[in-house]
């Protein structure tokens, strides 16, 4: 039987792979398209995602490891979700090759202020999102209810129904803006049906195996944006 210690080590372990394989993937889809090692717009995007990436990592690894191992090891049983998963990987291969494949060709040239944009959307969305890792204790990254689960409606919660796909969203979207490329902005945009489909079967599950979600959902009316939907 695994100790604490050893666990601790093992979880270390596979955060550290995931995270080296999460850059060396990111980092090919955009370089090697882009046939440029130093594209400024690559490196800055691989700045913003990954380093505040390896920070969260390390406050959950220090404060909430089960939550780092519940992300890590999470996978999806419903095969809507597995559909959706698909889907965002099909968009995020396009567009960051697509992005790449911009600045190779130059097909688009995006302002300097639309760049820099982008970068702010980001970090906000960013810290959004460290925001509803802080509030909500038993998020996971595929949908499900634990035994112990409680409607959280309190902060973000309070405002929007899924405040973590409101992040995503604008991460998703200002990914494009930093790397300076309308095609890939224009992929992007795909990721708006594909969380509205993740959103409604999501809602769905709630509904049926968490107490207290009716009342919420009436108390909170908008699912992703304030006073739009």
């Amino acid at each position: 039987m695994q100790t604490g210690g050893s666990m601790d080590k093992k979880l270390l372990k596979d955060a550290i792979i995931k995270f080296v394989f999460g850059v060396m993937i990111v980092g090919v889809l955009l370089f090697l398209p882009a046939w440029d090692i130093k594209w400024r717009n690559g490196w800055l995007l691989m700045a913003i995602l990954f380093v505040p990436m390896f920070a969260a990592g390390i406050v959950m690894y220090k404060k909430a490891p089960d939550l780092l191992r519940s992300r890590l090891k999470a996978k999806e049983t419903q095969s809507e979700q597995k559909d959706v998963i698909s889907y965002s990987g099909i968009m995020f291969l396009a567009a960051f090759i697509l992005a790449g494949l911009d600045h190779r060709f130059g097909w688009t040239h995006a302002p300097a202020g639309a760049v820099w944009t982008g970068i702010v959307i980001f970090l906000v969305a960013y810290c959004m999102f460290a925001e509803v890792l802080r509030e909500n204790r038993y998020l996971s990254r595929t949908v499900e209810v634990r035994e112990d689960q409680e409607v959280v409606s309190t902060g973000l919660y309070g405002v929007v129904r899924h405040p973590m796909y409101t992040a995503t969203v604008l991460l998703f979207l200002s990914m494009p803006l930093v790397l300076g490329s309308l095609p890939s902005l224009i992929i992007m945009f795909a990721y708006i049906p594909i969380i509205v489909k993740r959103i409604k079967n999501e809602e769905q599950v709630l509904e049926e195996e968490l107490k207290g979600y009716k009342e919420y959902k009436e108390k909170v009316r908008y699912r992703l944006i304030p006073y739009v939907w």
